[in-house]
């Protein structure tokens, strides 16, 4: 796929998906991105860049780690979640993050000008994570340290099939990448090549929970990223997309809800 085709689909997939993705995510997003900022090791007064930043679900809680006297510079190519960001900082008074809208490989900001970098859940929509991943070491000061989160393999996340069920009517153009970098080792060979050190590397496992049938469908189709193909349904491709892919995490149903494999991997490394 063209990268320039790609980021187009991330940066329009993710602002049709900004109203749904807070409410389906906050609860089931929370504990690996907790992991990713214990990994990045915070502190008041340092200077933080997070790419790929979305709402802030990540960037408020590392806010308030650095503060008081530290700062976060929030991007993400999604003008919509950068314009929601921006709004809910403001509305929680958080006067020390910043959020523009900034394409992760190339992110336009001199080198060594941060102390610590993180990315949760948002490598594996970028055409060359590696170029992402150099990108976030280039703008490190050294000795500063770098944390990530994807998902993991595609095996052990129940829901994978979403992919498939709606590429089969709407190319979404995310499932040939998605999962690559929850392959062994795939994570810690890219940070490398970046040239990161001291990488450490682990798995999270958790189920993802959704109270309803409703809530699992706003989270998965409207609020993720097949949100843009999603806007091209009628209503009886809707009706069969939500009818396979129902059937698809059937074995994870727990009374009204759902309780469906998850898998993550979380990394960090030094400058």
């Amino acid at each position: 796929m063209d990268a320039r085709l790609q980021l187009r689909v991330q940066r329009y997939g993710w602002d049709a998906a900004a109203a749904h993705y807070d409410d389906g995510w906050r609860a089931n997003l929370a504990e690996p991105q907790a992991a990713v900022l214990a990994a990045c090791d915070l502190h008041p007064g340092q200077s933080v860049i997070e790419t790929a930043a979305g709402s802030g679900l990540a960037t408020f809680p590392a806010a308030r780690a650095v503060a008081p006297g530290g700062k976060v510079l929030a991007t993400d190519l999604s003008a919509e979640m950068v314009t929601r960001g921006a709004a809910a900082a403001a509305a929680h008074g958080l006067a020390n993050i910043r959020f523009e809208r900034m394409n992760c490989e190339a992110l336009g900001l001199p080198d060594a000008t941060f102390d610590r970098a993180l990315c949760a859940l948002g490598l594996m929509y970028v055409p060359d994570p590696l170029v992402a991943l150099k990108e976030l070491h280039r703008v490190l000061k050294p000795g500063g340290r770098v944390a990530v989160a994807v998902w993991g393999a595609r095996r052990n996340c129940g829901w994978a099939d979403l992919f498939p069920i709606v590429d089969a009517r709407v190319h979404s153009e995310v499932c040939p990448m998605f999962f690559g970098l929850g392959a062994p080792d795939a994570l810690h060979h890219d940070m490398d090549r970046a040239g990161f050190g001291d990488i450490a590397t682990e798995r999270l496992s958790r189920p993802l929970r959704f109270e309803s049938r409703a809530q699992l469908l706003s989270a998965m189709i409207d609020g993720g990223p097949v949100a843009m193909a999603a806007k091209r349904f009628d209503a009886e491709t809707r009706e069969a997309v939500e009818t396979e892919f129902l059937a698809s995490v059937a074995p994870w149903r727990a009374g009204e809800g759902y309780e469906i494999p998850g898998e993550f991997v979380i990394a960090s490394g030094g400058a």
